[in-house]
């Protein structure tokens, strides 16, 4: 498969360079998962495809797609298109879709890069597709990730995954307004707490 060729040689590079992963023992083996990362720049999503050793499907915005050659590598490589400001049903439901298939969907729950890197706050459609699926989410800080090109042989670039969030305290909710700001924030106070460690 090209997804895991392409990941083994940037990744032996990226190693050399000086890039870490810390904390992937949280990440399930096999099922669904939500992977939630913060956002500073085009880097993260080459990051954390690098980090996590299982294929990623990221939502990558509708913009992105629309540079013939940039849309056609992105698709091979499993992003598909949202478009922001407004709820797209056709990228949740394909975001469901591939959780239901077992796989890892990518998101940045902050909907946009955010280039002031201060903590995040995430928006609520993350917690939406996470408790339509049923899936938890694993929350990922990206550190390093703001430089053009990124090294870690004189600044920390490093990937940290965090412990699994868990939905036991939702399964007998309703998916209303309270509980996705409740879970969002829950993934935004974990996004921070990696980013400070």
């Amino acid at each position: 498969m090209l997804y895991n060729t392409v990941r083994a040689i940037l990744r032996f590079i990226y190693i050399i360079l000086g890039f870490k992963v810390e904390g992937l023992e949280h990440l399930p083996a096999d099922g669904a998962v939500i992977v939630a990362a913060n956002h500073v720049s085009n880097w993260d999503p080459i990051m954390v495809a690098l980090a996590i050793n299982r294929p990623v499907h990221f939502m990558g915005k509708a913009e992105l797609f629309n540079h013939k050659i940039l849309g056609k590598l992105l698709k091979t490589f499993n992003a598909f298109q949202v478009k922001r400001g407004s709820a797209d049903r056709q990228a949740i439901k394909h975001a469901l879709k591939i959780l239901e298939e077992g796989k890892v969907l990518g998101i940045f729950p902050e909907g946009t890069r955010n280039k002031t890197g201060q903590e995040i706050k995430a928006q609520t459609g993350i917690a939406f597709i996470a408790l339509k699926s049923r899936t938890s989410i694993l929350p990922v800080a990206c550190i390093g990730t703001d430089r053009i090109f990124p090294l870690g042989w004189f600044r920390p670039l490093t990937v940290r995954v965090g412990e699994l969030i868990s939905l036991e305290e939702y399964q007998d909710s309703k998916i209303n307004s309270a509980a996705l700001e409740q879970l969002s924030d829950e993934v935004f106070d974990k996004i921070n707490a990696l980013l400070n460690k």
